[in-house]
């Protein structure tokens, strides 16, 4: 049969990929400098805050093999997979245990980087919220759970490598253009993921950067306590 050129991956998931594998090396490289790089580490922290929340609302409400719903692995996918009868032109069983991974953790780094302190001249935008104890113990986290990120990471990275050079599956040029070779029964292109559900991301994708930055605290007004009366 002659092989089908189906579109996969939609723009907004493209685009997504790749601006958050730049960012996270970006707060990984400015976490590990420190110092005045910091401020640069949580501001870029809050844009992968937005990314993240994007991704979570995509995964519902976008296209086909965007929705968390078509490649969530379960036993029979993965015997399949390893047998070598899973079909399919999303991730596969394994592939999708990654990018749940990825997202796990990315969000545990974000989460706990935005109530994390130094100890030194920088606070998390929402450590007002969380206190000494519990900033401290959050932090001591943030600082541990990247190695673990790291490492998933490059295993990504090899998975990639394995999947290139040893299984010669082409699996990058698809998150560049779009587009898969599918050599099976004919497949139908995915569906979804309008402007409308394209708007609702984006805007809870900001309303999500609003609230993690803080800026909301500061407008909160404080109440005023009128002084005690002198005793005499």
């Amino acid at each position: 049969m002659e092989p089908q050129r189906i579109m996969v991956w939609d723009l907004p998931i493209r685009l997504f990929h790749w601006l958050l594998a730049v960012l996270v090396t970006a707060a990984v490289i400015t976490g590990k400098i420190g110092g005045g790089a910091i401020v640069w580490h949580g501001r870029i922290g809050l844009i992968v805050l937005g990314l993240l929340t994007f991704r979570i609302i995509w995964g519902f409400v976008g296209s086909t093999h965007a929705r968390f719903a078509s490649f969530i692995p379960t036993p029979g996918s993965v015997r399949d997979y390893l047998g070598g009868r899973w079909r399919g032109l999303g991730h596969n069983p394994l592939g999708a245990f990654s990018v749940f991974g990825l997202l796990a953790l990315i969000g545990l780094q974000v989460g706990t980087g935005l109530v994390a302190n130094d100890d030194i001249a920088f606070r998390g935008p929402l450590y007002a919220l969380a206190g000494s104890d519990l900033s401290l113990t959050l932090t001591s986290i943030h600082r541990l759970s990247v190695n673990l990120l790291i490492a998933l990471i490059v295993l990504h990275l090899a998975a990639i490598l394995f999947y290139t050079f040893v299984k010669k599956e082409r699996i990058v040029k698809p998150m560049i253009d779009g587009h898969k070779e599918f050599a099976d029964e004919p497949a139908l292109p995915p569906s979804g993921g309008g402007k409308a559900a394209l708007i609702v991301a984006l805007a809870l994708a900001c309303v999500s950067v609003y609230l993690g930055s803080g800026a909301w605290l500061a407008a909160t007004p404080v109440p005023v306590t009128a002084p005690a009366a002198p005793a005499w």
